[in-house]
């Protein structure tokens, strides 16, 4: 697996947490003081999340951050 593609598949990976919690993803980049610019890059895997940022993420999702590597249910 590329970098390129581990980017997308943590992003797909947020989307999906995301929206079935009913989350915009405007509310969770507020929710994680991000603009919702760098929220959108990193969903669509145009960047690579630091682990704090992960770690930002993950818990205003209110999971553990392993859960956002789990890809299995993509």
């Amino acid at each position: 697996m590329t970098k390129q593609e581990f980017q997308i598949l943590i992003g797909k990976r947020i989307k999906q947490l995301r929206e079935s919690k009913n989350i915009s993803q405007v509310e969770l980049a507020n929710m994680c003081d991000f603009e919702r610019s760098n929220m959108s890059r990193i969903e669509m895997g145009n960047t690579c999340p630091s682990t704090y940022t992960l770690y930002k993420i993950a818990l205003q999702l209110d999971i553990e951050v392993f859960e956002l590597l789990n890809f299995k249910t993509l």
